[in-house]
């Protein structure tokens, strides 16, 4: 039965309804290729009816040897790569062995999925690739969509079936809802819940889809609460967190990146160093993110997509992963990384942060408060790097050593740091100190051009070329005239 949202004029189509339609279109005919869950999605197609003239063959490569007869060796067989090879593969042997017959009236689809659903003891990580490789329209180039999902369900049987829906409703939006991906985007959970499947990944390419920032469409997942954390590197590809923080030390810095600024590259440098020394830790297999919360990015009261762009664009110029999460509580960060590695985990912060973090007002919803807290945050062995705050108005310098808290939380906070939970970072270049981002902020719309100095020469180069954060030349000096 075809539903409403409540509050939207968003059609909702059960999965039947929408797997019949695909069916019920003339023009769509192609492939499923599935791999570790058993054929749930083509099942949609065949229980439905009508599936002759949508499925050209249904393959399930579930043993490895024929997996990779097909589609290659591959060291992971739930992994991006894996699912690329299979779309490639199936997309182009329809294309090329149909097109002569039927190619002026059809357009080709091959959908494939690996998966690693939940084992007989309950001890893997349940989680899958899915994607779509189409054409929109008869004859056209192709296009493609790309998702990573969690599963969440407790029980296999209802694992197979969540991965099912959501590889209908994925297939419907391709075909139907490509000129408008952000309500794609949106009904790719239809007939699910968060609760039952998490997608951290998506990326669109091809035709369709060649205005699609997929920097944007990272946040959207976030924004929407499909995910509650996305990842993407510098030059602007969507990064799959479980495959590139795998049992990696990872470092952390969380800012607003307003713009990023010498100060929040010192930081970052200060914690590498000292990073490096700690046991067991290679820095050349540190996995450095800048994390930027959605809290931060909704502090104006509404989400501003050109001034997130200007944020990722800088840090993407000093060759930065980005990092977009709804964990405001730095406890939930920590849980988050530590889903995916055993390694070391550093968080890096001024010491301004410090003192937010030892503000009891952010725990109330905690039982145990900020004691439920920390614990939570430090259980790990994660660390705490902090850098020096240099008060502009007294000129004080406040680092670990002379940290203030209230009295109740002085033992606390003294346990913590001879427990080597907290350490201070001595590295720092002392003429950082006095930048902060929002001075740079108003200078750049002052047309005080001193802000040049306070960030990395390429940030100074992409401001003024795409006047982000309002910037304007600097007026012209008259020139003099001589008598």
């Amino acid at each position: 039965m075809t539903t409403f949202a409540p509050g939207l004029q968003k059609e909702i189509l059960e999965t039947r309804e929408k797997a019949l339609r695909i069916n019920l279109d003339l023009r769509r005919y192609g492939t499923f290729a599935e791999i570790g869950a058993g054929q749930e999605v083509v099942r949609w197609f065949f229980r439905v009816g009508g599936a002759a003239g949508t499925i050209a063959q249904s393959i399930s490569a579930y043993d490895m040897t024929v997996s990779d007869a097909y589609y290659g060796a591959c060291e992971r067989y739930v992994c991006q790569q894996r699912l690329q090879s299979m779309l490639d593969y199936e997309y182009h042997r329809d294309v090329e062995q149909l097109s002569e017959a039927r190619g002026d009236t059809t357009a080709f689809f091959a959908f494939a999925d690996t998966v690693s659903a939940r084992n007989f003891k309950g001890t893997n990580e349940c989680h899958g690739w899915l994607g779509v490789k189409f054409q929109a329209h008869p004859r056209d180039q192709d296009s493609q969509i790309i998702i990573h999902v969690r599963m969440l369900d407790t029980d296999n049987a209802l694992q197979q079936e969540a991965l099912g829906i959501v590889g209908v409703n994925l297939l419907y939006g391709a075909f139907f809802l490509h000129h408008e991906p952000e309500q794609l985007l949106e009904s790719l959970l239809d007939g699910l819940s968060i609760q039952r499947l998490e997608i951290d990944m998506i990326e669109f390419s091809g035709i369709a889809f060649r205005h699609v920032d997929n920097r944007i469409m990272s946040l959207k997942l976030v924004q929407l609460g499909l995910s509650n954390a996305a990842m993407f590197a510098a030059n602007g590809t969507m990064l799959q967190p479980s495959e590139v923080l795998y049992k990696k030390p990872i470092l952390v810095e969380r800012g607003s990146f307003r713009p990023v600024t010498n100060v929040n590259l010192d930081m970052l440098r200060c914690a590498r160093e000292q990073f490096s020394k700690e046991p067991g830790v290679q820095s050349e297999a540190v996995v450095e993110l800048f994390e930027i919360t959605m809290n931060n990015l909704l502090a104006s009261g509404e989400l501003d997509y050109r001034d997130f762009l200007a944020r990722v664009d800088l840090l993407a110029a000093v060759g930065k992963t980005v990092l977009i999460s709804n964990y405001f509580e730095y406890y939930r960060l920590a849980a988050y990384l530590a889903r995916y590695t055993k390694n070391r985990i550093v968080i890096t912060m001024g010491a301004a942060s410090l003192r937010e973090l030892f503000d009891e007002k952010y725990y109330t919803h905690l039982e145990g408060g900020i004691l439920e807290s920390f614990g939570r945050l430090f259980k790990n062995d994660l660390k705490l790097y902090i850098y020096p705050f240099l008060d502009p108005e007294t000129g004080d310098l406040t680092a670990v050593q002379n940290f203030e808290v209230i009295p109740k939380l002085r033992k606390l906070y003294g346990y913590l740091v001879d427990r080597g939970c907290i350490e201070q970072l001595n590295n720092f270049d002392e003429s950082c100190l006095p930048i902060f981002s929002r001075d740079v902020l108003q200078k750049i719309r002052g047309r005080d051009v001193s802000w040049e100095t306070m960030v990395p020469h390429e940030v100074v180069d992409i401001i003024k070329s795409r006047s982000y954060f309002g910037y304007r030349a600097p007026p012209k000096k008259p020139v003099e005239q001589s008598d």
